[in-house]
């Protein structure tokens, strides 16, 4: 019998309680007292409480989303195709909409907001990587900051839609990657000019600007 993880026993417990609570002290203490995790372990896996919790059931998202990705064959989409159903598989992959409406309510607050901006910085990279991006240099960055713009402003959208199947959605999605492809065009278009050209000695400084070496080394490194 596979023993069960002690932090995904509070999260499931947590959760018939976030739609009530959020993910507050309360929602924290009822998991504690619904999943029989003893309080000091509770807290050692959890200093910051259902905050952590919150962040866990995000890191759970992003675990269906690839498991999804690897189960589904997507090689016959076209790369900006497949960039769209991953962030729809992340989405699809929320069985609570009103967890994750929680969730952003709470990572707006100014003291959870950095950890708010990085879990969506990972989802990010989760999908760059799982798409194969090799870039290692400022690409690396501006790729991930246009898909969690991206990203951001779909949940939004998807919080207050109740079209059937979240149709709308999917279509405001479409809409927000083909303008991302409408500005990586006209970035190409931009090196190719001949004002492109004449700023290149300037900008190739950027060149000094490297993929971190680890996933967790969020600023990256210079390379001079």
């Amino acid at each position: 019998m596979t023993a069960v993880d002690p932090k995904d026993a509070l999260l499931d417990a947590a959760l018939m309680h976030v739609a009530f609570d959020g993910w507050s002290d309360a929602t924290f203490e009822a998991a504690i007292v619904d999943s029989g995790v003893a309080p000091a372990l509770a807290h050692a896996l959890c200093p910051r409480g259902a905050v952590d919790l919150a962040v866990a059931y995000h890191k759970r998202g992003d675990a269906a989303m690839l498991a999804r990705f690897e189960a589904e064959d997507i090689s016959t989409l076209k790369y900006s195709e497949k960039v769209a159903v991953l962030v729809r598989f992340r989405l699809e992959a929320v069985e609570d909409k009103e967890a994750v409406r929680r969730g952003t309510t709470l990572f707006a607050l100014p003291q959870f907001a950095t950890t708010g901006a990085q879990l969506v910085w990972e989802t990010c990279d989760a999908i760059w990587t799982a798409l194969g991006d090799t870039s290692d240099d400022v690409n690396w960055y501006t790729k991930r900051m246009t898909l969690s713009a991206v990203y951001t402003s779909t949940v939004l959208f998807w919080l207050g839609d109740e079209s059937d199947g979240h149709a709308e959605t999917w279509a405001f999605l479409d809409r927000r990657i083909e303008n991302v492809m409408q500005f990586e065009k006209a970035k190409a278009r931009f090196r190719n000019s001949t004002f492109g050209k004449l700023v290149q000695g300037p900008l190739s400084v950027l060149g000094g600007i490297k993929a971190p070496g680890a996933r967790h080394d969020m600023p990256g490194q210079w390379r001079g």
